[in-house]
């Protein structure tokens, strides 16, 4: 069963987070282990199997990212490859955002700086995310497999931005 039968969802980058979290919550309320504590060991066992795999599934079906790396393997396409060639213009990008996070640290007062700085990166990520849902809408597995590589670096860059702001916010700086 993939993760997508798990919560009797088709099988889509698309799906509504929302339901995905009641349906997560009405099936643990169901396999949670601790109903099972009286219960033969094949039956606790088996309890404890399916909450593992509905855990599983909805920690990779919640985020955008491993849900389309999921939907790649479904596919059969390896998603843990080794091959690092990305776009120059994309590259380029980075190479930018990067020296801007620099510029951003030095600054005097940086806060509105980094606050546009994230605005636009979440903008970005939304854009992707856009681009991704019509790609796998429509099987481009290649170029879908591509902006995820992307997306991965766009969070990586999102989560340094944010740990900037809490080091400001914190006094480190």
């Amino acid at each position: 069963m993939n993760y997508f039968e798990v919560f009797d969802l088709p099988v889509s980058f698309d799906i509504d987070t929302d339901t995905i979290a009641e349906r997560y919550r009405d099936l643990q309320r169901v396999v949670h282990p601790d109903k099972y504590v009286n219960a033969p060991d094949r039956e606790r066992r088996l309890a404890m199997e399916k909450a593992t795999q509905v855990n599983e599934a909805f920690q990779t079906l919640k985020n955008p990212l491993s849900r389309g790396l999921y939907l790649l393997q479904l596919q059969g396409i390896e998603t843990h490859d080794n091959h690092t060639a990305m776009d120059s213009e994309f590259l380029m990008q980075q190479m930018e955002y990067r020296e801007e996070l620099v510029e951003i640290k030095q600054l005097s007062h940086p806060f509105d700086a980094l606050n546009a700085f994230l605005n636009r990166i979440e903008r970005e990520q939304k854009q992707l995310n856009d681009t991704l849902s019509q790609q796998f809408a429509q099987n481009d597995y290649q170029s879908a497999h591509d902006n995820l590589r992307k997306c991965q670096f766009l969070i990586r860059l999102h989560e340094e931005a944010l740990s900037l702001e809490e080091e400001l916010n914190n006094g480190e700086l």
